[in-house]
């Protein structure tokens, strides 16, 4: 959303007042301008593919490869690169339909505590330019500038540009940066430019710009809200603005208010620390449905150790278990445990989840299996459990396993129930 000589621009790559398409002072083709770049504050930044990326910057072998991060053939992918998405690969994409559509492409199994940990120096490099960050995920989330100018010697837009550079500097990958007055326009824009994109919708053009879009293009405009909208002849924001916010509101409820509120660039939500995650988990899908308990049991604790993994990077701790299963005839159902203290190992996560999930393998075939904490705070080390005696020497146990890992790798410790029951 950039064009016009008279208009406010920076080059991207030397941070010089520059206008499109090549900047004057060093000649890089990423300079941008828009005759509001010095007037918005609130920002979506997106990491580009970020688990793939890890994996290429890790190695360089891989940079011109299809890149898949995801489980087994009845896993789903987790994120594939953009020479991936050239196929049609895409992410929740079931492995099977991407490897069909992507032969070639090179399949990783995801890295959590890896990408948790560059997710987190990521995080920090946003908190030292604004304390206003709101995370929605490992890899993106919003940030507000507004009142930075003055502490950055710069608008929120050049340090904007600061940021991305300093992220691809730092921890050698790119991301994605929209600009606006609202988090909905910021977030839209973000997906205008991918990937090391750099875009801005403006008040003056959001109304214009908005218009033409077709519904699905909102965030939280499911396939099924979508369909039902269509077959009421709502294609376009367009016309869902001409439909009318009460008519909206009669047949589609608060989501249509909603709907028709953004349609028209009206937002006024705003930029929340609070925002940080409310659960971390993991879990997979079966090449063959599985009725066997101990079966189950097996394949619960490797994942218990990637979410483990992840909550050991953020720092965090939770006080809720919840066990996800999904039957064969996709029925899903969910079983929660409060636990007496937050935690975070995965012997924790394990011994409970076994539990909930005692009471459920009673003989129906699932095809997934998935486990996690929630209710999350900060950590503040490993709470004893009195009625648990044997609790903190397996505790111990497994933090020496995380120093293993991390030392030599993650097939440094053969897990197969390293915390087997004493």
């Amino acid at each position: 959303m950039a064009a016009g000589s008279a208009m406010s621009g920076y080059c991207r790559t030397c941070f010089a007042p520059a206008g499109p398409p090549r900047c004057g002072a060093c000649g890089s083709r990423k300079a941008f301008a828009h005759d509001e770049l010095d007037t918005l504050s609130i920002a979506h930044i997106d990491c580009d593919a970020f688990y793939a990326s890890i994996e290429k910057r890790d190695d360089p072998s891989l940079a011109n490869q299809p890149v898949i991060i995801g489980g087994g053939k009845r896993g789903v992918v987790a994120t594939a690169c953009y020479v991936a998405r050239l196929h049609g690969v895409r992410s929740a994409m079931p492995m099977f339909k991407a490897l069909k559509a992507c032969p070639d492409a090179v399949v990783i199994p995801p890295r959590m505590q890896v990408y948790a940990a560059e997710g987190k120096r990521i995080r920090q490099m946003m908190e030292d330019v604004t304390p206003a960050v709101e995370p929605l995920s490992i890899d993106e989330a919003f940030l507000d500038l507004t009142g930075t100018q003055r502490l950055h010697g710069a608008s929120p837009a050049l340090t904007l540009m600061k940021l991305a550079a300093r992220i691809r500097a730092d921890v050698g990958v790119t991301v994605s940066v929209g600009l606006s007055y609202n988090k909905f326009l910021a977030k839209t824009a973000s997906e205008l430019d991918k990937p090391d994109g750099f875009s801005v919708i403006g008040q003056s053009e959001a109304a214009e710009f908005l218009r033409p879009r077709p519904v699905q293009s909102v965030f939280g405009v499911g396939p099924a809200f979508a369909a039902a909208l269509n077959r009421d002849g709502l294609k376009t924001l367009g016309d869902v603005i001409a439909r009318g916010e009460e008519a909206l509101m009669r047949r589609h409820g608060p989501s249509g208010a909603r709907l028709w509120r953004l349609a028209q660039g009206i937002d006024t939500r705003t930029v929340a620390r609070d925002g940080e995650r409310k659960s971390v988990s993991a879990e997979t899908t079966f090449f063959d449905d599985i009725a066997s308990h101990d079966e189950l049991e097996k394949r619960l604790w490797p994942l218990c150790v990637r979410a483990a993994d992840r909550m050991k990077a953020q720092g965090i701790a939770g006080r809720v278990v919840t066990l996800k299963l999904k039957t064969e005839g996709f029925r899903s159902l969910t079983r929660r445990r409060t636990l007496s203290q937050p935690a975070q190992l995965a012997d924790t996560l394990f011994r409970t989840g076994r539990e909930l999930l005692r009471a459920e393998a009673q003989g129906p075939r699932y095809r997934l299996i998935g486990i996690g904490f929630s209710d999350l705070e900060p950590a503040t080390g490993d709470a004893r459990d009195l009625l648990d005696p044997d609790g903190p020497k397996r505790a111990a146990a497994e933090r020496a396993m995380d120093k293993a890992r991390a030392r030599f790798g993650p097939s440094a410790v053969i897990k197969g129930r390293s915390l087997k029951d004493n």
